[in-house]
């Protein structure tokens, strides 16, 4: 088949718009994922068929990018929890930050505006641990430097809250 198909749009997803009913969902499934549809239903007053279909729409969409569990850092041998701010030059540095993905003490890596490039979530088992990550990170290159702020006390740790006040 010699016919151009360049023309050829592909369908657009539509927008959805996330109501009260919908946050309020969000909101429940924030705090436990693992809740039955007939449960949910109770909390936001729907038929639990109503609720997975609006389940299965966010996640369409792309509202909804998982479910997981949340461990807790020093039941599971990593109590030791720092930020580090990574300064760099050149492009190639910041490629290689991206596969710390693949570093089991790592938990976050943000490109950040501001005095450092990088900020970094890492939770290792100990100050050794957090030295031998700097130690990998410095491997990748062009890093200027690096200063940690180790976490005595976590006041509050959570992820994006579905209310709007």
């Amino acid at each position: 088949m010699d016919r151009d198909t360049n023309d050829v749009q592909q369908k657009r997803v539509s927008e959805l718009v996330i109501d009260d009913t919908d946050r309020k969902l969000l909101s429940a499934l924030s705090e436990d994922s693992s809740q039955s549809y007939s449960d949910l239903s109770a909390k936001v007053h729907l038929s639990a068929p109503a609720v997975h279909e609006r389940v299965k729409k966010m996640k369409a969409a792309g509202v909804i990018t998982k479910n997981t569990i949340s461990l807790d850092g020093t039941k599971i041998g990593r109590p030791f929890l720092a930020f580090i701010h990574v300064n760099y030059t050149g492009a190639r540095a910041r490629e290689n930050f991206a596969k710390l993905h693949e570093d089991a003490d790592v938990e976050e890596v943000h490109s950040v505006a501001g005095d450092s490039c990088l900020l970094i979530k890492a939770r290792c088992k100990s100050a050794n641990a957090l030295d031998e990550l700097l130690v990998r990170m410095r491997e990748f290159g062009d890093v200027t430097n690096t200063r940690s702020h180790i976490v005595l006390t976590t006041l509050l740790e959570r992820g994006p809250q579905a209310e709007l006040d």
